[in-house]
Parts: structure tokens; C-alpha cells; sequence
């Protein structure tokens, strides 16, 4: 396995140290049913499935100065005991409250010298209930990934796997001074081999060679790339869903039936993707006119990631995302003209190639020197950027019902991180018949976050009317 980050998983640590109200860790929130397992109980099952998932165990380990790229090294003073916490919300055990300690625990940033994931069980919810809140460094996985890291804890998962042994928690402890020695022999290293003549010849040609391979994946790539650039450098409309955040964050859900969105899709020819973002787009544009704004054509830019792993790619480790920018049509007020328009926009930036050419970027860039590419990440990230609003990715989850030590799981919430200037993030996940809407905001600036829920909900409920007014009119 290559121990060695990619340049798109070190961009996200980069981004998290550029942005100090950052917490760049995606999450998983899931809703059980049936009796809270003991402790030793709930380890022994995270022993056996989590904690031998890969990079569980490691951590990361950086260079000074990125001389070279960040890599993964076991953590010699592994406890698994620092990474499954357990907490009760107070009674009545409302989902307020589970929220409201999901926007904490996510808030905070996980401790960089230690493996980058976390696991709570949370007890005390109302009719019996309780929950898994799974947490996850962005450089560790994207979000087809963290689902497969969520989907190895259930049962039917873990089957294959069921013989596998606790890991040993019990390595031995590495002194404090020869970590410092470790690190100081570690730097010198990479000082040599960076200053030699032939890595130095490396790097140029590496350099040299990035436009031949842009040029080799295609005009329609690099037109795509272009593009994507283009669009991150136009600011959008003047707005307050854009600006400076804080530490702390606000979360909540919509949740709509599978079912009934897939109804939406059959009656306009869609995808389930277009029905999400087109209630997010009437969510937004109600949160504007609520806010005393006018949408306008080009207020709301979102950040939409595009999935890029290939067939031979279904199992790699690293973050395999591209992402495309269009603009959400709140300007729109007729819901069924704004999910035509998000539709067709969505088919328009997929012609134009840009999540090709984002990814041939990310992979080109692999092929440069480190440090001038971090160094690059970081000068961007410093300055305020005026053009994406807020990010919406929609991430495929389990099909069928999934359960974890004989409970049943309810509900999968996802949740998705906010930096650089977006105050708004929502992630989107299915699941059994569910199709679950993860909201994060800014706590200072997004006090109605739970208006944007509502309006989410609505806006599903008012296409589902319109598709089947549209089926009858039909008959």
C-alpha cells in the first residue's frame, strides 16, 4: 500500500492549516434501534471491524517546510481508547440536542498526532433509541470512501471478516527525545535528498512535463480545466450566505422518502441528484427572501464534487473527487422550471468536462515537486474567495437496511465541513428509502439553518404534487 499521501488527500490538511476556523472532517450520524451496547461490547465490535480498516492505525506524518509530501506511519502509541468516546444527551433526549452536540463534536478538530478518526456512541434519545456518530479526517477518505469506512462496522459487512483479532493495543511506548531525534533525522534527510542534484533534476523535469500532460488528456480536458479556473476566479453576486465564519457550527436534517423522489425522476426525466439540488435551491432562495435579499442569476455558486473513481479505482484509499460549479437557479421561482434548469445546467457542465479536468489537474500534479504545489494551496486558501457560495454533495448510501451488533440502523445523516468563507454545507445520503439532507452552518451566521431544512422538505413535497398532477393530466 502507498504510504505516501495524494496531492488532492494533503490538500485538505493544507486548506485545514491556511483556514484556523476549519475542521475539515466528514462525518457520519446514524439513528439506531434497540438496546445500547455495553462498552467493552461496542470496542470489541470496532476492534474487529474499524480499527483494521486501512490508515486506522497511522498517522500523519509531515515534513518540515514540505520538502516532501505528507505520509502515513503507524502511530507506536495506537489506543483505541482515544478514538471510541461515549456520551448521553440530556432528557428528554430531543434531536435538537443530538444536533446541536454533533455540530460540537464536528466542530472540533481531531489531534493530529494521533490516527485521524473518531467514534461516539451517544445514548438517551427519545422512544428508545441511540446513535453512532462516526468522524473522519477529508484526507483519509471522500465520501464514497467514508461510506465504505461506515458500511465495514455493519453486520453484514464484517461477516467475511469476523476472525480477525483485536488489534494490539498494547505497543510499546517510543521515548519522547527519540521521537524529537526522529524528527530531526527526518528533516535532515529530506534536506539532503531535496537539495541533491538529481532530485533537483527530477523536479524540473516533473515540471517540465506537467503541460505535456494536460496537453495528452485531451483538448476537451483542458478546455474543461480552463473553465473550472475561469469559475473560480468570477465572484458571485453580493450575498450573505458568503463571508467570514467562525469556530462553532450549527447542524440539522431534512429527510424526504426515496420513494417519493424517485417518483419525481420518473415523471421529468431527472436524476435523484437534480431533485436534491433543486430542493436545495428553493431551500436557499427562501433563506435569501426570509434574509430581505433578491436572488438573482448569479447569487448562489455551489460546489458540487463529482465522483472520479474508475472501475479500477473502486478500492483505492485515496480522496478520488473532481467538482463541478453551477450556479443554483434561485432566481427561479416556479419549483418545476427550477429543478428543468438545474437539470439542464448540470448536463451542460458535465459536457464541458470540468470534472475531468479537475482531476487531470490533481494528477498531473502528482507528478510536480511538493513543495511549491503546497505552498501554491496555501497562498490560494489565504485570500477571501468571493465566487463559491456554499458546497451540496450527494453521496450514495446502503441500499438495503443495515445493522450493527443485531441493531437495526433507522437513519444515516451525513454531515459535510464548511471553510474559506462558505457558511453554508449540505451533504445528501441514501439509504434504504431515505434520502437524508446534512446541514451545516456557520453558528454566527446561519441562525436559520433550521429554515433551510423546512423549505428542503417543502420543496420536495411541492414537486412530488406537480409530478403527479402532471401524470394525471397526462392519462
Amino acid at each position: 500500500m502507498d504510504d505516501n499521501l495524494s496531492f488532492l488527500d494533503a490538500g485538505f490538511l493544507e486548506t485545514e492549516d491556511s483556514d484556523p476556523h476549519a475542521s475539515l472532517t466528514i462525518g457520519a450520524l446514524a439513528i439506531m434501534e434497540g438496546p445500547v451496547p455495553g462498552q467493552d461490547e461496542f470496542r470489541d465490535t470496532v476492534a474487529a471491524r474499524f480499527a483494521k480498516l486501512p490508515h486506522a492505525r497511522d498517522r500523519v506524518h509531515t515534513v518540515p517546510f514540505d520538502f516532501s509530501a505528507p505520509s502515513w506511519s503507524p502511530d507506536p502509541h495506537f489506543d483505541l481508547g482515544h478514538h471510541l468516546r461515549r456520551v448521553a444527551v440530556p432528557e428528554p433526549g430531543e434531536e435538537e440536542s443530538l444536533f446541536g452536540f454533533v455540530a460540537r463534536v464536528m466542530a472540533h478538530r481531531l489531534d493530529r498526532d494521533r490516527p485521524l478518526w473518531e467514534c461516539w456512541v451517544v445514548e438517551g434519545l427519545t422512544d428508545d433509541r441511540w446513535a453512532i456518530l462516526t468522524k473522519i479526517h477529508h484526507c483519509m477518505a471522500d465520501g464514497i470512501t467514508g461510506t465504505k469506512l461506515f458500511e465495514a462496522m455493519c453486520d453484514e459487512v464484517v461477516a467475511e471478516t469476523s476472525r480477525t483479532a483485536e488489534p494490539d493495543t498494547d505497543a510499546e511506548p517510543v521515548p519522547t527525545v527519540g521521537t524529537r531525534l526522529e524528527s530531526v533525522e527526518s528533516l535532515v534527510r529530506s534536506t539532503i535528498e531535496f537539495l541533491s542534484p538529481v532530485r533537483q533534476l527530477r523536479l524540473v523535469s516533473a515540471a517540465l512535463a506537467i503541460p505535456r500532460r494536460l496537453t495528452a488528456a485531451g483538448i476537451g480536458v483542458a478546455t474543461g480545466l480552463t473553465h473550472l479556473l475561469s469559475e473560480m476566479l468570477t465572484s458571485s453576486t453580493d450575498t450573505s450566505l458568503i463571508g467570514p465564519i467562525g469556530r462553532q457550527r450549527r447542524y440539522c436534517t431534512a429527510r424526504v422518502r426515496m420513494h417519493d423522489v424517485r417518483e419525481i425522476c420518473a415523471t421529468y426525466r431527472v436524476t435523484v441528484n437534480d431533485v436534491a439540488l433543486a430542493a436545495i435551491t428553493t431551500g436557499l432562495r427562501q433563506l435569501l427572501l426570509k434574509r430581505g435579499e433578491r436572488p438573482e442569476p448569479h447569487t448562489v455558486r455551489t460546489l458540487v464534487p463529482v465522483s472520479v473513481r474508475s472501475a479500477t479505482e473502486e478500492h483505492a484509499i485515496h480522496n478520488q473527487v473532481s467538482l463541478m460549479l453551477p450556479f443554483l437557479p434561485v432566481d427561479i421561482e416556479d419549483p418545476v422550471e427550477q429543478l428543468v434548469a438545474v437539470h439542464e445546467r448540470l448536463t451542460t457542465h458535465k459536457e464541458s468536462k470540468e470534472a475531468e479536468g479537475g482531476k487531470a489537474f490533481t494528477a498531473v500534479a502528482q507528478y510536480g515537486p511538493f513543495m511549491p504545489m503546497a505552498w501554491a494551496v496555501r497562498l490560494a486558501t489565504r485570500f477571501p474567495q468571493h465566487s463559491v457560495v456554499a458546497v451540496a454533495t450527494n453521496v450514495p448510501g446502503p441500499k438495503a437496511t443495515r445493522h450493527v451488533m443485531g441493531r437495526t440502523i433507522l437513519e444515516i445523516f451525513p454531515y459535510v465541513p464548511i471553510a474559506l468563507r462558505l457558511r453554508i454545507g449540505i451533504a445528501i445520503l441514501s439509504y434504504s428509502d431515505h434520502l437524508a439532507f446534512g446541514l451545516t452552518g456557520d453558528y454566527d451566521t446561519t441562525p436559520d439553518l433550521t429554515d433551510l431544512s423546512d423549505s428542503i422538505e417543502r420543496g420536495v413535497l411541492t414537486l412530488l404534487v406537480s409530478s403527479r398532477a402532471a401524470g394525471a393530466a397526462s392519462e
